[in-house]
């Protein structure tokens, strides 16, 4: 590269800055105008505060380039519903410094209405829609210089029907603020409303919740037709009086009044954002130099109906499916309705008082305690009494010299008693280890029964997980049909993406309704396991590592131990002691061992032991007549008799060797049984701990993922809003993070139920213990690693 050829890089710079420079000159010279906006307000509120601020950033920032907005708070006046102050109050602004009036209000309206000429640009907004104001269909502007209105597309009598669209009632009371039905004629607006809605109303003017209980007794249904001065706490005091009174409610306010408790809306959130930008669209337009009375009225909304979930439980409204596809619900899935709502705890305890197989397994255990009683009553005296009379021919009775007589009655008791027996001491001694042996089968079933318990309540707990994410992502799929939608109108798109987004949504529906049926699933197994009627109605609690329940337990002691491979091992195989240790099926099969040995025992060299036995039997003749009884003198009346009874077995048939050998069999086989059951206990603690390793990592990956997912889908969502994405990146990203959603709502869950299945191994549950039960088996593990220094 030669020096000349710098020159002219350099030269051909210079022009281009100079040149720059002479055309963007004007512009740095030019100072932006200020407008000073003044507001006109009937009511103030903390939550019309907050709707204002917002609009009033909207505004700056938009115009913003092109001039200094002001809000002066002089210029912010009230008239609080008195007509004589709204018209001081405009004519203030029409003589102070204010260049732009915006009004909102129905009182406000009257007044600015009224008017023939506007000295000053006012926009008037926030108290027209259609059913208050007839706009013929070529009206599209005001034609009035200086003056605008907005005019939403929303009405009284859409709201109404939808309302009857999800709940059919008769008689609804319609709230408005104390003082609006004197300034707008709303009697003749709701009269014509309820013929065409086919219903009948009142109307309810307020001040506060509470003063409209006295009409509450007499409608079915409440309609908040304006609500706009009512803040959070108004409103939710609001949504909790009408539950209270099972009442549906249905409001033309946003969304966030419903999930604070009022059961629907047909306001979508971004209406409110549509609003606030044609307002500040408008205040562009003036400071551009654009007559108000060229700018269009009507403000077109999208209707989209939201539904609260747990208010529809409480004042029972049925959730219908065929309205989910244009339905957006919120609420927390919680079953309000519930008579019971289980921590884990709760359900563990109340499936070993409750459930009917463990019902079962315990009489079995009576059983057996049956044959021990049973056993032990060979060493029990028996005595047995009976009585005779008994008549012989007279000429037998003549011959046997008084021995027989014709009549005679006469009775005896029999009493024995077993003294020794090397059999029924074995009876015994086998029955009592066959009730061990049972009582441990029965911890058994009890360990795997709470288990069980424990794998519903977690499996409860992600159905609900994944009901709320489908619930979400049906959300997430509406709002990208809606910007499919604009980037169809922009010819940024074709209609292609749209039938994508609906086809999409169609499977998202699906996938919501199968997650509320999925859940009331959940519900049925839970109170068949309980032994309740499988329509009751339950809940479950939430469940978190280190809260609630969950609060001061030994799971960090075990997570501690189990992420740490320097201690892992000795801490597996400590665990691997403990679970065969306490392991009830390794206890049965000890008890049978026990019972095995004695009988290869009874059968062997003590078969030769004696049995004794005592006998006494007392008899006496109670009366004798006829032929052939004998003198009085020679009438014996009573007699006894006392005996020891000893036999010694010495051959029966070989059956006691066959009994032996039957019996060493059956050892060797509870052996091997043994054997390999310490194995499966083995090897099922060692792989759950592998299980609780992977839970751990996926419980810190899934977060990331989640987090990663969603930022992905945002910038996704942007750039196919600017036309620099295609759909197939949308739903990738989208689907990404519901998988991502799906795996960290499972993942704790999944862990806490790993360490749960790794209890049932040991035998040993920390949630059904003691701290100071739980501290004691810290402990053992302790003393168990000082052994191996």
């Amino acid at each position: 590269m030669t020096k000349a050829w710098y020159s002219r890089i350099l030269t051909s710079s210079l022009v281009w800055l100079v040149l720059i420079a002479f055309i963007a000159s004007p512009v740095w010279g030019q100072e932006k105008e200020t407008y000073q906006i003044g507001i006109l307000a009937d009511l103030i509120s903390p939550e019309s505060e907050f709707i204002l601020t917002q609009m009033e950033t909207e505004i700056q920032a938009v115009v913003g380039e092109d001039a200094i907005i002001e809000f002066p708070t002089s210029s912010m006046l009230v008239n609080n519903l008195d007509e004589a102050q709204a018209e001081r109050n405009y004519q203030a602004l029409l003589e102070n410094d204010t260049d732009i009036i915006l009004a909102f209000g129905p009182l406000n309206s009257k007044i600015i209405s009224a008017q023939e000429s506007f000295e000053k640009p006012t926009i008037l907004f926030g108290a027209i829609n259609l059913d208050l104001i007839a706009i013929a269909e070529s009206e599209q502007t005001s034609g009035i210089d200086n003056f605008n209105y907005l005019v939403t597309s929303g009405s009284y009598t859409e709201d109404l029907e939808t309302f009857q669209s999800i709940y059919s009632y008769d008689y609804v009371g319609i709230l408005v603020a104390g003082g609006l039905e004197t300034v707008l004629d709303l009697e003749s607006v709701f009269s014509r409303v309820a013929s065409e809605v086919g219903i009948a109303y009142t109307l309810i003017p307020y001040t506060d919740p509470s003063s409209i209980e006295p009409h509450l007794d007499t409608i079915d249904a409440v309609y908040l037709a304006e609500g706009f001065f009512l803040g959070p706490g108004d409103i939710e005091a609001l949504a909790q009086q009408l539950i209270e009174w099972r009442l549906p409610s249905f409001t033309s306010t946003f969304r966030e009044d419903v999930e604070a408790g009022l059961l629907a809306t047909n306001q979508s959130d971004d209406n409110l954002a549509i609003f606030f930008r044609r307002i500040a669209l408008n205040v562009e337009s003036v400071v551009n130099g654009t007559n108000l009375g060229d700018l269009p009225i009507s403000l077109e909304t999208s209707p989209t109906l939201t539904i609260n979930f747990n208010t529809a439980e409480r004042v029972g409204v049925p959730i219908k499916y065929s309205s989910v596809a244009t339905t957006e619900y919120v609420g927390n899935f919680e079953n309000v309705m519930s008579e019971k709502t289980y921590s884990l705890v709760d359900l563990m305890e109340a499936v070993v008082e409750r459930n009917l197989l463990l019902e079962l397994s315990e009489k079995e255990v009576n059983l057996t305690e049956q044959d021990v009683k049973l056993a032990r009553s060979n060493y029990l005296p028996d005595a047995s009494a009976s009585a005779t009379g008994s008549y012989v021919d007279e000429e037998t009775a003549e011959l046997s010299n008084g021995q027989n007589p014709e009549y005679s009655t006469s009775g005896n008791i029999t009493v024995s008693q077993t003294v020794f027996s090397e059999a029924a001491n074995a009876n015994i001694d086998i029955q009592e280890s066959l009730l061990n042996a049972e009582k441990a089968n029965y911890s058994a079933t009890e360990l795997d029964l709470i288990l069980n318990a424990s794998m519903l309540y977690f499996n409860t707990l992600i159905v609900k997980a994944n009901l709320q994410i489908r619930s979400e992502n049906l959300s997430v799929t509406r709002e990208n049909l809606q910007i499919a939608e604009q980037n169809f109108e922009a010819g940024q798109s074709g209609r292609a993406d749209i039938l994508r987004f609906n086809s999409e949504m169609a499977q998202n529906m699906q996938a919501l309704i199968e997650a509320v049926n999925q859940l009331e699933q959940a519900f049925h197994s839970i109170n068949e396991l309980l032994n309740y009627p499988v329509d009751r109605e339950i809940d479950v609690e939430e469940a978190a590592i280190g809260e609630g329940v969950f609060e001061g337990y030994s799971y960090e002691f075990i997570q501690q131990f189990v992420d740490d491979p320097n201690v892992r091992k000795n801490f597996v195989d400590f665990l691997v002691l403990e679970a065969q240790r306490n392991a009830p099926e390794l206890a049965s099969i000890e008890y049978s061992l026990e019972a095995t040995d004695r009988t290869i025992l009874l059968n062997g060299s003590r078969r030769f032991l004696p049995t004794v036995a005592l006998q006494a039997q007392y008899n006496r003749t109670f009366d004798q007549w006829g032929v052939g009884v004998p003198p009085p003198e020679f009438f014996l009346r009573d007699n006894f008799s006392v005996g020891v009874n000893v036999s010694v077995p010495i051959f029966n048939r070989n059956q006691n060797s066959i009994n032996r050998q039957s019996a060493i069999i059956q050892r060797e086989q509870l052996k091997l049984n043994e054997e390999n059951t310490n194995r499966t206990i083995e090897r099922d603690v060692r792989d759950i701990v592998l299980d609780l390793v992977n839970q751990i990592a996926s419980i810190e990956l899934s977060a990331v993922s989640e987090e990663s997912a969603r930022e992905s889908l945002d910038l996704i969502r942007t750039a196919y809003s600017s036309g620099s994405a295609t759909l197939v990146q949308v739903l990738d990203a989208q689907n990404n993070l519901v998988q991502a959603q799906l795996a960290r709502a499972n993942a704790s869950y999944n862990y806490l139920l790993t360490s749960l299945i790794l209890e049932r191994y040991i035998g040993y549950y920390f949630l059904l213990h003691t701290e100071e039960e739980n501290t004691t088996f810290q402990d053992r593990f302790f003393d168990y690693m000082t052994t191996l220094e």
